[in-house]
């Protein structure tokens, strides 16, 4: 068994946060060279890589950056120590222990202490490696990702509005169901009227939701178009597969993010939340999958499989043939999950 201490010499770990990081640098004997703290500006980080550089003896090969939050807020410190040639990883998430206080020194000192003894198979390698256009491309698609959830949440809203306002005025709509996409277009055309006054404020706001809704579709229409073109560009593969559209793919892209990152195929069922898990009790023997990982990659998965029982005439012929041997749908679906897993990862790795 290799730990990180028989490869590197250096270990830094690093607390990040909005406005400054806290640098540790430990040998590998376990010995702390120094700490540091600098702030999160361009010039703040180039003074920190200078000192990495400089108290590591300017030996890459054998320096290792184990960094938290390398997605979020150590993002932009991971994408330049990786330009100048480290390789940075996320730091293993701390076990504090609650009467021992904490700060960021504190933080920084067990990042690095505790990647130091980890096994070199286990080190989780930041999203985004691999090379310049491959990060580029996942670094699109997650803001697009995000960009999208918003608009949706907010459509969402803008419609829960809008049909409570059309269920307790009287604007001549018919409001028994859920709105229609042409009695939103409809109301997005209205003029003003003489009537009284709640009238004419809820057929103002009405005719304000649905416009909003109408900039809200427009704007995920181009999103989807965005997504769909980086998707090509990057692993079109993923398209021809049943159930996957654009969106579902771009999901399952910035888990898997580059190859390299994800070790294995049972790995990525971790990451994805479908390792299955015993969960057996007297009689009854059968296992649950795991509810931890990515649940982003997780919803998307449940909705490739929804997809194929529904539609894949192959998936349909398993799924009515384990229903025979006396299977449940639910446990039918958490085998489907598993599988697709694996063949997403295999896809994947040959594409």
């Amino acid at each position: 068994m290799t730990i990180v201490a028989d490869l590197f010499r250096f270990v830094v770990g690093v607390d990040t946060h909005a406005a400054t990081h806290t640098y540790t640098i430990l040998e590998s004997s376990g010995r702390l060279i120094d700490q540091q703290q600098f702030p999160t500006s361009p010039a703040g980080l180039a003074r920190a890589i200078d000192w990495i550089a400089r108290r590591t003896e300017g030996d890459l090969d054998a320096t290792l950056v184990a960094a938290e939050g390398t997605g979020t807020y150590g993002a932009v410190l991971a994408d330049r120590l990786a330009a100048s040639g480290y390789r940075v990883v996320e730091a293993p998430t701390p076990r504090r222990d609650p009467a021992a206080g904490k700060n960021d020194a504190m933080d920084s000192l067990a990042a690095a202490r505790s990647t130091l003894m980890m096994r070199t198979d286990r080190l989780r390698d930041r999203r985004g490696g691999g090379d310049q256009h491959t990060a580029s491309v996942r670094s699109a698609l997650q803001v697009l990702l995000t960009a999208r959830e918003q608009a949706n949440g907010e459509r969402t809203r803008a419609v829960n509005a809008l049909t409570a306002l059309a269920r307790t005025h009287d604007l001549d709509l018919d409001t028994r169901r859920a709105l229609t996409n042409t009695q939103i277009k409809t109301i997005s055309r209205w003029r003003r009227r003489q009537e009284p006054i709640d009238l004419a404020a809820a057929r103002s706001q009405a005719t304000r939701l649905a416009v909003r809704i109408a900039d809200l579709d427009a704007q995920i229409s181009e999103n989807t178009d965005q997504i769909k073109a980086l998707v090509h560009d990057q692993a079109p593969v993923l398209l021809d597969q049943p159930g996957i559209g654009p969106v579902t793919a771009a999901i399952i892209l910035t888990a898997w993010s580059h190859p390299g990152r994800v070790r294995s195929e049972a790995a990525f069922a971790q990451i994805a939340g479908t390792a299955p898990l015993p969960a057996s009790s007297g009689n009854t023997q059968r296992h649950r999958l795991n509810r931890g990982g990515d649940r982003r990659l997780n919803r998307a998965l449940h909705t490739i499989v929804m997809t194929r029982m529904r539609c894949d005439p192959a998936t349909r012929s398993y799924t009515e043939r384990r229903r025979a041997e006396g299977k449940t749908t639910r446990e039918i679906r958490r085998i489907l999950k598993r599988y697709t897993t694996r063949q997403l990862y295999r896809t994947l790795n040959t594409a």
